[in-house]
């Protein structure tokens, strides 16, 4: 009944996903490639958490 009310966290993750990849961009333009390495990680480890929400989500 109150199923509108929650939120997607899918939604969530994809904008936490994009953040990490654009402050990665920034990283790497500023030649800070350890902090590159590091967000690009971060920002792949996201995307298997959203990966894992959409299959499940389908089955």
């Amino acid at each position: 009944m109150f199923s509108i009310f929650k939120r997607d966290p899918v939604k969530k993750l994809t904008k936490l996903y994009s953040a990490k990849l654009e402050q990665a961009m920034y990283a790497q333009r500023n030649g800070d490639i350890r902090a590159y390495s590091m967000l690009t990680v971060e920002a792949e480890k996201i995307g298997i958490e959203i990966d894992a929400l959409k299959s499940s989500a389908t089955t």
